[in-house]
């Protein structure tokens, strides 16, 4: 029987959907430990493996790369948000164990990983999908790079075996998921909150669109190069990182200076620690350690350095995060054996460091009914996705324009793969797929 088959290929996590000819959407659930999840994190970790008395390297993908990682005693290289740099001409390759690998090989591996641990599980997908794409691709300058980062995802589907692909935008995508619960038409609008990109649709659908495909309307997108990892980033500079002894000062020459910023800056990204972890910068930590006002904090930086607690410490700032979501304050903890540190956070404090996001969200969004020629008591429903749409100051940025009654909410972290799955099914009704 054949699959109708949408992946939503995310910068932190991916997931692949299939439709049935009934309408029905399912996705697949990959192993994780004694569990399973719906989300495939969009990774590959590297380990060099002794065998036969010779080093080799070893890749692994998803949940399979993170249960790797954590249980290396000597940590390898992890490479995650490669959706990231697709539009960028700057990055063409990086440097693994002495080997280089191109960015398009990587994606393309990535990609293969993606689709054939779908297929042991649910067997074969076939060579055609809908592909999700954001409106703006992170760190996208112009319409040449946007078309770079789309060629470079559709060769890493061609050379991962699936050729014939069709594209949509993933506030779209997440559209026709909505549509598939409504009893009557409306005009959505669609906020798609990811890992790297916010994106934002303006769609007519409903049961009379359902099958023609040519009459339903898109009546703008727009999206911005910031979303969720960069939030989780503001909390690691301005709660994390000066528990670690940012902002603290250290004697050299009769003076007291401040600690290096170019240090804690690799902290605000969990993977780029492990940049750190070189004779060199330990060297002048061990330095700043001797001569610095609170040497406990340093101490404690070192140590997350030289364990590779990175992963642990922005899991920490996640469940943070998640708890501000649902309380007017909570308590950032990390303890781990030799560390411990804490500090209480209020709800208000976290919006003021993530106001220049919450102000580039409100900007698009404007921009977008500016565009379109909408004004909001136009627009129907509003349907918040993913997992940053949890944020209270940013549902407070819908809230400010709509009623409550006219904001829907669910399937966060799925609706983009479903409604890729979806128009899969319709674009193969139609014989266009």
């Amino acid at each position: 029987m054949r699959k109708y088959v949408g992946v939503d290929f995310g910068t932190t996590n991916s997931a692949v959907a299939i439709a049935e000819e009934d309408g029905s959407v399912r996705t697949v659930r990959f192993p994780a430990g004694n569990d399973s999840t719906e989300s495939f994190r969009s990774l590959i970790y590297f380990e060099r493996v002794r065998e036969n008395g010779r080093f080799h390297l070893r890749a692994h993908t998803g949940p399979e790369a993170i249960t790797r990682y954590l249980a290396s005693d000597e940590k390898g290289r992890l490479i995650q948000s490669l959706k990231a740099f697709l539009p960028s001409t700057l990055v063409r390759s990086t440097r693994i164990f002495n080997t280089v690998y191109m960015l398009e090989d990587m994606v393309a591996f990535l990609v293969q990983q993606l689709l054939r641990k779908s297929e042991n599980l649910v067997g074969e997908l076939g060579p055609r999908s809908v592909v999700g794409r954001p409106v703006r691709f992170s760190s996208k300058e112009s319409a040449t790079d946007d078309a770079l980062a789309v060629q470079r995802l559709q060769d890493a589907f061609l050379r991962a075996g699936m050729g014939d692909i069709t594209f949509e935008y993933e506030p779209v995508a997440a559209a026709y998921y909505y549509e598939s619960l409504l009893h009557k038409d409306e005009v959505i609008l669609v906020a798609d909150f990811g890992g790297g990109t916010s994106d934002f649709s303006l769609v007519r659908l409903g049961p009379s669109f359902r099958g023609r495909f040519a009459d339903r309307e898109v009546l703008g997108s727009e999206g911005i190069a910031s979303a969720g990892d960069a939030f989780d980033a503001k909390i690691v500079k301005h709660l994390v990182s000066p528990l670690l002894g940012a902002d603290s000062e250290y004697r050299s020459l009769g003076k007291l200076l401040l600690m290096p910023a170019w240090i804690y800056i690799h902290l605000e990204r969990w993977h780029h620690l492990s940049f750190l972890k070189s004779k060199e910068t330990m060297d002048v930590l061990t330095s700043l350690k001797a001569m610095a006002v609170e040497p406990e904090r340093i101490d404690n930086l070192m140590s997350i350095i030289q364990e590779d607690l990175g992963f642990h410490l922005h899991q920490a700032v996640q469940r943070t995060k998640a708890k501000l979501s649902e309380a007017e304050s909570s308590s950032f903890c990390f303890e781990v054996p030799g560390i411990s540190i804490s500090k209480q956070v209020a709800r208000s404090e976290f919006e003021s460091w993530i106001a220049e996001e919450l102000d580039m969200i409100s900007e698009c969004l404007d921009h977008l009914l500016r565009q379109a020629n909408v004004k909001t008591t136009q627009i129907d429903r509003v349907f918040l996705t993913g997992g940053t749409s949890f944020v209270p100051a940013v549902r407070q940025i819908f809230r400010k324009r709509f009623s409550d009654d006219r904001i829907a909410t669910g399937a966060e972290f799925t609706s983009v793969a479903k409604g890729l799955a979806l128009r899969s099914l319709e674009l193969a009704r139609l014989g266009n797929l």
